[in-house]
This record gives structure tokens, C-alpha cells and sequence, in this order.
């Protein structure tokens, strides 16, 4: 009997970004768990009609799903030895809550496998003409969560305002101005504060996907509410937007991951 889980990473929108490894898995799939950051075409093009789909997103609604629980499915789906996949937004081993669910899958001595994709950075910054790095512009980039202010210290603030890295801000959508406030806070260690440009990227590679360029010393002039998911580049190759954007905005911001069992 099969005991055996696939972890898939979905990308971070446009259902053409899925790997055609993950396609060949979904085609033969017979339980599907689905994070809510994954665009509903992967499930309707690639999947087939006699699997269960279930949709474990965790948000405030009553269909939201804890750790514990994924965790349960995960383990009762495979020990019956059905075809198990579970699908993730972007890349699994990005900011997601893989080991709790590996950590869960070895306890029960079930085996599984990672099949890589596109993170959200990479997906945002293509889709918005950003290179995250390039000759005379950055060297390196960091990609940084940061729902929990409380795990940066004063030096961490100090550092990401001096730096020349690119900076990209995972999961910030719902705390952004105070994140721009403890970065204005230390705006002395930075000379040119007003060279100091920021994108903020709305869906990414989604229909709906739209990029806001603002500079730090001015981001009070934006009173826009940003959607879920948003993710933040920071550092000099903004500019390069302006130069780079090939890909056509939708004026309609509706939210384009939604999930209807």
C-alpha cells in the first residue's frame, strides 16, 4: 500500500508557472490539500474530476484550518494509501509550514518528496520588470518575513536601511506602515533617504497584479488599503521598473485567490 505524500509548490499566481513534474502528479492525485494562495485554474486544469479536493487555508472564515489539523489529513489520507498531494503557494520550502507537516509525515513513517517552484519574490519581480540583482545596482538580496515585528531588533532596522542589498518583505501586507515607520525611525544611517524606492506588488503574476512604486520618505501620500498577498522589494532596482514593466495591469482589484468548494 502506497504511504507516501507530495509536497508541490503551485508558484506564486499564473497557473503556466507549475512545474511540469507537479502537473504529471496532480494528473494522478486522489487527495488534494490546497493553501489559499493558489490559483484556482491549477485545480480545474491540471487536476481530474474524481479526486477530493480539500482547501486548508488558513484565513478568518469558517473554512479556515489549523496546523494540527493539515497535519491529521495529511497522516489519515496517506496511511489509507491514497495518491496524497499537498498543493502550496510559491515555493514549498519558502516561508511555509513544511517542517511541521514533514516533522508529522516521519512520526507516522510515511515518506513523501519536495518538488520546487517558483517563490513569490521571484515571481513578483519578474512579472513587475525588477531584477533583483544587476551590475552597479545590487550584489545580493535577502528575502525576509516579517508578520512578527517583534523578532527584528534595532540592529536588524539599522541594517536593512543602510544596506545595498535588494530587500524583499514576505507576509507584511497587514503591519506595511508601521514597518515603514521603524525604517524612517533610523533614517539617519542612510544619506539619501529620498533614493530610498520601494515596490509594493499587489497578486503577483495574477490578472489582477499591480505595482506601486513609492519612496520611503514619502510612503504617507499612498492611502491605499493593499490586497493579500502583497510582497515588498526594496533597494536601488526599483528604479528599474520604470524601464523593465512589460506586463499590462487590470484596473479591477478583486481578489483573485478565491477557492469555492
Amino acid at each position: 500500500m502506497r504511504k507516501k505524500v507530495i509536497f508541490i509548490s503551485a508558484g506564486p499566481g499564473d497557473p503556466e508557472l507549475i512545474t511540469i513534474k507537479a502537473v504529471n502528479h496532480l494528473k494522478k492525485s486522489e487527495v488534494i490539500l490546497v493553501d489559499r494562495l493558489v490559483s484556482p485554474e491549477i485545480i480545474k486544469k491540471y487536476s481530474h474530476s474524481g479526486n477530493k479536493v480539500i482547501f486548508v487555508g488558513k484565513h478568518r472564515s469558517k473554512q479556515s484550518f489549523n496546523q494540527c489539523e493539515i497535519n491529521k489529513l495529511l497522516v489519515k489520507y496517506a496511511l489509507k494509501g491514497k495518491y496524497v498531494i499537498r498543493l502550496k503557494g510559491g515555493d514549498c520550502s519558502i516561508f511555509s509550514n513544511i517542517m511541521d507537516e514533514l516533522m508529522e509525515l516521519k512520526k507516522h513513517n510515511i515518506s513523501y518528496e519536495i518538488i520546487p517552484g517558483i517563490t513569490s519574490a521571484i515571481g513578483a519581480s519578474s512579472y513587475s520588470g525588477i531584477p533583483l540583482t544587476a551590475r552597479g545596482y545590487a550584489s545580493s538580496v535577502r528575502f525576509i518575513t516579517l508578520h512578527n515585528l517583534n523578532s527584528i531588533n534595532s540592529n536588524q532596522w539599522i541594517d536593512f536601511i543602510k544596506t545595498e542589498d535588494t530587500l524583499v518583505f514576505y507576509m507584511c501586507v497587514k503591519q506595511l506602515y508601521k514597518i515603514f515607520d521603524k525604517l524612517i525611525e533610523r533614517k539617519k544611517y542612510f544619506i539619501n533617504i529620498d533614493q530610498k524606492l520601494i515596490a509594493i506588488i499587489e497578486q503577483a503574476t495574477t490578472p489582477m497584479q499591480k505595482v506601486y512604486i513609492i519612496n520611503l520618505s514619502n510612503y504617507r501620500k499612498i492611502s491605499v488599503k493593499f490586497l493579500s498577498p502583497s510582497i515588498v522589494i526594496m533597494g536601488k532596482i526599483v528604479s528599474l521598473h520604470y524601464y523593465f514593466k512589460w506586463f499590462n495591469e487590470n484596473k479591477n482589484r478583486n481578489n483573485y485567490f478565491e477557492h469555492k468548494n
